[in-house]
């Protein structure tokens, strides 16, 4: 199948476009991939955020558990001046975890430690203090003091007798956490930023090779062209069958259908199925082994003979599949049979003419020879054989085209030097016309032209063929008898199947299948039996009424 190419004479058979496929695949891929960038990363960003806000809370918690157990600090509360003492405990700690405060107060909220010294003995600010030194309760809170938003570990600081008697609160400005999460992030954004590069890098390649596989066409062309492919095989009159490189149906069109099944059949969806099983005989599988195109081949297809083409089908030198075409024969019986006459009486006239010529060249050596009487025997002995057998084919055979068919058999087995009698007794006085005419013709020539290649390779004494027919009877019957090496008893089932032959022959196999159908739908039969001459013997019987008569 021959590829579309890019060029000004496509241009006017492709529909217009706003955007080409390879920019909407690379829009839409990208918008993808950005698209989970964003939905990913905010997830990420959330999930650092909670981890390290919980983490800090943590931090400043366990802080504020270990001050509030210390011993010194709950000694200090029993001072006067209990801020001289906290103070100066936990201000290096402070320095050393680096929180923004460690605030130590009392049941009143009054600060004992602050990192700024002058507001010591101020009230604590917040509003966060009341489940510490109401309920007992150890938690992390979120509130904005003196020195800003900050996270909050808030510990009740018990006495001896396991009262409250003052709360520690260590905090981390808010402001600082978020750095902190902010310098975590930076390379999770680094490396999330190069996905998407290199995901739009991708989108790029992946859009250039799919529009590489399209043969550069944009899918509202393509789209067109099946349907326009859809309408043409649907609307013409000749079968179409596609297959696979593995012999399995890909396409078949109403054509096909119609020829091939009946109702009921046409009804079922052959796609998917191995062309084997269904028409074992298409040929199809050879296209598919050799990669050679055959045409024009007469053969059997479901219940009808038609015409084939066979054609393969090519992917970058590889054999992809293949293309079956075909159309009835009888769609072209009138012409056919015509022509079959037209050819017929050219045989029989070339092969005549090639007799006539050999003889007049033996009369001719015999005038040279002066043998005036042996050349006069001669003419006169050639005249009365000619006279005999047209005489005898006159009287004993009704149809002239029957007679046509065995006059040149006749002749074109003189010019290879076959002897083909006809028994005395022979007799077709009854006449057919339409398919039994055909049947007949198609079955004779076929048996006459086998004998005719079976004998062909005898030595000259034993080039042998006997017919014999008759319409006694309610049927015609036509024996065919010849003396060549005659059919195996292995190849005698299957000498009627298409595509067998025992001959090695091209598209050999197709004489007899073809005949054997043409004659089964007349309501007739051709036989194979055992031959007096050492040969084959094929019979052929053809019922004068009834059947698929066209009479």
């Amino acid at each position: 199948m021959n590829r579309l190419r890019k060029g000004n004479k496509m241009q006017n058979l492709l529909p217009t476009v706003k955007f080409g496929l390879k920019f909407k695949m690379i829009g839409l891929i990208s918008l993808l991939i950005v698209g989970i960038f964003i939905i990913f990363a905010s997830f990420l960003h959330t999930f650092i955020s909670n981890t390290i806000e919980d983490q800090v809370g943590k931090r400043a918690l366990s802080v504020a558990q270990s001050i509030a157990d210390t011993p010194q600090i709950k000694e200090a509360f029993q001072l006067e001046n209990p801020s001289s003492v906290i103070q100066d405990i936990v201000e290096p700690i402070r320095e050393e975890i680096d929180a923004e405060f460690i605030v130590v107060g009392n049941r009143e909220g009054t600060r004992y430690s602050h990192p700024k010294p002058d507001r010591i003995g101020e009230k604590m600010i917040g509003g966060d203090n009341e489940r510490a030194l109401q309920d007992g309760e150890e938690y992390v809170s979120r509130s904005t003091g003196s020195l800003g938003l900050s996270i909050r570990g808030k510990v009740p600081v018990q006495s001896e007798a396991g009262d409250i008697i003052g709360v520690v609160s260590v905090g981390f400005l808010n402001e600082d956490v978020q750095s902190i999460i902010a310098n975590q992030s930076q390379s999770l954004w680094i490396t999330l930023l190069a996905v998407v590069l290199l995901g739009i890098a991708g989108a790029i390649l992946i859009a250039r090779y799919i529009k590489k596989l399209l043969s550069d066409m944009e899918p509202e062309a393509i789209s067109d062209l099946l349907l326009q492919k859809e309408a043409i095989m649907q609307s013409t009159h000749e079968g179409m069958i596609a297959v696979d490189n593995e012999g399995i149906i890909t396409m078949m069109n109403k054509a096909a259908n119609n020829i091939l099944f009946n109702e009921t059949e046409q009804k079922r969806d052959y796609a998917g199925k191995s062309i084997r099983e269904i028409l074992p005989h298409t040929a199809l599988f050879d296209v598919l082994e050799n990669g050679e195109s055959q045409y024009d081949k007469e053969m059997i297809l479901g219940e009808s003979i038609v015409l084939v083409n066979l054609v393969p089908v090519y992917r970058e030198g590889t054999i992809a599949g293949a293309v079956s075409t075909f159309r009835k024969k009888t769609e072209m019986e009138h012409v056919t049979r015509e022509l079959q006459q037209i050819k017929q009486y050219a045989n029989t006239q070339r092969a005549q003419t090639h007799e006539f010529s050999n003889k007049l060249y033996t009369i001719l050596g015999l005038l040279q020879l002066n043998q005036y009487q042996q050349a006069i025997d001669f003419i006169k002995k050639e005249k009365n054989i000619q006279q005999e057998r047209s005489h005898f084919l006159t009287q004993n055979v009704a149809d002239p085209v029957v007679q046509g068919l065995l006059q040149g058999k006749i002749n074109q087995g003189n010019e290879l030097a076959i002897n083909i009698s006809i028994h005395p007794d022979s007799q077709l006085n009854h006449q057919y016309h339409g398919i039994k005419q055909e049947a007949l013709i198609t079955g004779l020539g076929n048996m006459l032209e086998n004998a005719i290649e079976s004998v062909k390779q005898n030595q000259e004494e034993d080039k042998q063929i006997a017919v014999f027919f008759t319409d006694l009877g309610d049927d015609v019957v036509i024996e065919v008898d010849d003396s060549g090496p005659g059919v195996t008893e292995e190849d005698a089932p299957y000498i009627f199947e298409q595509g067998y032959s025992t001959k090695e022959k091209e598209n050999g196999g197709t004489g007899l299948a073809l005949s054997r159908h043409i004659v089964h739908q007349a309501g007739g039969e051709i036989m194979l039996e055992e031959g007096e001459m050492g040969g084959a013997c094929f019979v052929l019987i053809i019922p004068k009424n009834g059947g698929n008569t066209d009479e």
